[in-house]
């Protein structure tokens, strides 16, 4: 198994494209952090020492301006959209703000939200803080699980969709448990009520196929430090839907989102299209070091990448079977990978301690989420198939030697 699967990995170079300073540490994080790419470091050295300091407000005039909808249409190409709908600014949570804040107003009738338990939680804050500011007069649905957070009550969730529906918002792939919604089928349910959907795509774009378009999905939001290595804080993006653009409006008004910003007329008139979206100057550092980590998952194709995830999270589920299941671990992620990101969760009532003794003892960093999950994400731009076997094999001699028992139960801040 070993060798045949590092024969397959037809994507086996692309690891060179990374910075690695530690060859031994089995990196299982890059669902919440990517890897630097070693263009991305070579982009933010080149912007500070050139565009900014030698090009100084001159910047401005050399691509500056365009970036956010020029990097959004390099975006567009991995989640299946046309150009002009996609741009990159702010934070996840601030363009879901934007976003549910308009698609609201655009159905003012209809009072309910349709969401998951499962959600990202900051997503259901966010949530929760529109409703508050429209006098509560919206209700939120949170349709649970029926296998501990495994997959979503489907029935459940299509009963709660009903005309009163203004929106339909949901993580593509579920953080904890991995599981992956078919978004054409969920879209098309929520449009027969009437409803707009909004799908957050932080879990899935760049691991996975993504077909905005070909959904008809109304509005999506990501972010792009963790399958898209853009580094910490790296700038978010959002999409709207053309048919959709004219019809709508930003709830923050900002000088970037203006009509003729450079005018500085008295009153807002709001740009054409996505760009409406926009609210205050972008934080262009960031955005170029993001852009330039995108180019080795343009190179790679995201279809090639799928592919890869697919025998990654296969062999891991095996290996969970197979090495883990006699000490108590059970698979947290679904068992069929057309219904699965590339991450998987295994579970253990110890999960807090064993993950805290692989990060300190084993030189292997995964992460871990309440109640009993360690998650592992596997990037397939850069983890190896010896990394996965490598994981497990750590993962296992932390359970034969009991390492992790010495570490306290009490859940304080992880990796």
């Amino acid at each position: 198994m070993r060798a045949s699967t590092r024969c397959a990995d037809k994507l086996a170079s692309f690891r060179e494209a990374f910075i690695i300073t530690d060859p031994n540490l089995i990196y299982l994080d890059g669902n919440s952090l990517g890897r630097t790419p070693r263009v991305a470091a070579e982009k933010a050295k080149q912007i500070v020492d050139e565009q900014w300091g030698r090009d100084l407000i001159r910047g401005w005039n050399k691509g500056w301006w365009d970036a956010p909808a020029r990097v959004g249409d390099k975006i567009g190409q991995i989640i299946g959209t046309a150009k002009g709908q996609v741009i990159v600014c702010d934070t996840v949570s601030v363009n879901l703000y934007k976003l549910v804040m308009a698609a609201l107003a655009y159905q003012p009738e209809k009072k309910r939200i349709v969401t998951d338990t499962m959600n990202f939680p900051s997503d259901l804050y966010i949530l929760q803080g529109c409703v508050e500011q429209l006098g509560n007069r919206h209700e939120i649905i949170r349709i649970g699980s029926n296998d501990n957070e495994l997959t979503p009550d489907l029935a459940a969730l299509e009963s709660a969709i009903t005309e009163d529906t203004a929106l339909v918002t949901l993580s593509h792939v579920l953080f904890k448990s991995g599981y992956l919604y078919d978004m054409k089928h969920i879209t098309e349910i929520a449009h027969k009520k009437g409803a707009l959907v909004l799908w957050d795509l932080s879990h899935s774009v760049g691991a996975l196929p993504i077909a905005l378009d070909d959904c008809n999905v109304d509005f999506a939001i990501g972010c792009t430090y963790k399958y898209l290595n853009g580094g910490p804080g790296a700038p978010a993006f959002l999409y709207v839907n053309k048919n959709i653009q004219e019809k709508i409006s930003s709830p923050i008004w900002g000088w970037w989102g203006q009509n003729n910003p450079f005018a500085f007329g008295l009153d807002y008139e709001p740009a054409p299209g996505a760009a409406r979206f926009l609210v205050g100057t972008q934080p262009m550092i960031s955005l170029f070091t993001m852009e330039a980590a995108l180019e080795p998952t343009l190179q790679a194709g995201i279809d090639s990448l799928r592919a890869k995830s697919i025998l990654m999270t296969d062999y891991a589920s095996f290996l969970t079977e197979n090495w883990l299941a006699p000490f108590g671990f059970s698979l947290g992620s679904p068992v069929d990978s057309a219904q699965r990101g590339s991450h998987i969760s295994i579970r253990h009532p110890e999960g807090y301690r064993i993950n805290r003794a692989l990060i300190e003892e084993m030189n292997v960093i995964p992460d871990f989420r309440e109640p009993d999950n360690i998650r592992l994400g596997f990037a397939p731009l850069y983890t190896s198939f010896m990394e996965v076997w490598e994981g497990f094999d750590r993962i296992k001699r932390v359970m034969q030697e009991k390492k992790y028992e010495k570490y306290p139960k009490q859940k304080l801040a992880v990796t």
